[in-house]
């Protein structure tokens, strides 16, 4: 009798344990776990379509399952059920196979249509170009003498070091800053060059909604508007080699007219073509690189 009892009692303790950690994701910020909304209309269609078809995957699952697990305990053995014998139907036939087709036409017409959208820099107001390097990033502002490279800041680059003492912890933005960022004007039409000088790396923003690859000897465009002023990190998405998780992305979105005033201070800083401190930015990605 009493192991009866204990055995009700761990039965009941276990099914409020399982109810309780299948409500844990529910009080959760779902932000947390889901796909960023992004500050770009593109992104704004990105999140919309990954809704949409997230929901449309989650109805056909609930379907599929529950139909599933109904038949299974509705018509169990045990209950004396004898199995049914199906016979052809030409209707039946043609259902399962022109409903799935219409779902799928469904989701590839808009996927189509942002990934079409996405590939399309005409009426581009600003291009920059982008190089990945063994580990950090170089960025030319095309047409306005500008570049500079972007490296990993000084201070999470020391605390990553095995022996340094320093508390990562300490460190604010740890690994996720650089020493230069990539400023960006809002409300701007901004086309992207990305290619790569040494191996495959791959340009990821969450925040504007999209990556891109990085390949030595070839250049991807694409394009993106800003709509909010702010600071927004990324990093290389592509496996390139030792330090790979060492080369974070800082984008910094400005209003027009602050975009414009920081643009002729970096004209002022040095001689064209040549980052802040004076040295020639092809030149200094290229020593790097072979250091």
């Amino acid at each position: 009798m009493t192991n009866m009892i204990a055995r009700r009692s761990f039965g009941r303790s276990g099914l409020l344990a399982g109810l309780m950690l299948l409500a844990t994701p529910a009080l959760a910020d779902f932000s947390l776990i889901n796909m960023t909304r992004g500050v770009t209309e593109s992104s704004q269609e990105i999140y919309d379509l990954h809704m949409t078809i997230f929901t449309i995957t989650v109805v056909i699952g609930l379907g599929v399952f529950g139909a599933m697990f109904y038949s299974i305990f509705r018509h169990r053995k045990s209950r004396g059920v004898k199995p049914a014998k199906f016979h052809h139907s030409t209707t039946v036939e043609v259902l399962w196979t022109v409903i799935p087709l219409v779902i799928l036409v469904a989701m590839a017409v808009p996927a189509t249509r942002v990934l079409i959208d996405l590939d399309d820099t005409s009426e581009s107001e600003m291009a920059v170009k982008i190089t990945g390097y063994q580990w950090f990033w170089g960025y030319e502002y095309m047409g306005e003498d500008v570049q500079f490279l972007s490296r990993l800041a000084t201070d999470s680059d020391v605390a990553r070091q095995l022996h340094s003492g320093i508390n990562p912890a300490s460190v604010p933005n740890y690994l996720q800053n650089v020493d230069r960022r990539l400023v960006l004007p809002v409300d701007t039409r901004i086309k992207f060059q990305i290619t790569a000088a040494d191996v495959i790396h791959s340009w990821w923003m969450p925040d504007l909604g999209w990556k891109k690859d990085a390949i030595p000897g070839f250049v991807n465009e694409t394009w993106t508007v800003i709509e909010e002023p702010g600071v927004y990190r990324g990093r290389c998405a592509e496996l390139c080699g030792r330090d790979h998780g060492f080369m974070p992305i800082v984008v910094e979105a400005l209003e027009k007219d602050e975009f414009e005033a920081w643009l002729a201070e970096q004209q002022a800083d040095g001689e064209p073509g040549t980052t802040a401190d004076g040295s020639d930015a092809a030149e200094a990605g290229e020593e790097l690189a072979a250091r």
